[in-house]
């Protein structure tokens, strides 16, 4: 549990999993893309597959490859594993 908390500790990474969990199945191309063109931020493709290794590593990415591209699916299970354990309490007044 301790690797989704340090994947979901960068700003890069949570807008990552808001892009895949927007629509699921991006290449490294299309997020790069999107990431600058979206979030004016400018990294390399070495950089944004790094923090897509980490989100992989944490089990909040999923791959597929498909020829020469390799494909990125949001995971959401770890997030839900997250909740169902600490639920949050609310105070409808």
């Amino acid at each position: 549990m301790a690797d989704v908390y340090k994947a979901l500790a960068d700003d890069t990474r949570r807008i990552l999993l808001d892009e895949l969990a927007a629509g699921d199945g991006k290449t490294l191309f299309e997020l790069c893309a999107t990431l600058t063109m979206r979030h004016d931020l400018t990294l390399t493709r070495q950089a944004v597959s790094q923090h897509l290794a980490v989100l992989e590593d944490a089990g909040l990415v999923a791959t597929e490859r498909r020829g020469r591209s390799k494909f990125h699916y949001f995971t959401p299970e770890p997030l839900a594993e997250i909740a169902r354990r600490w639920p949050i309490e609310r105070n409808d007044t």
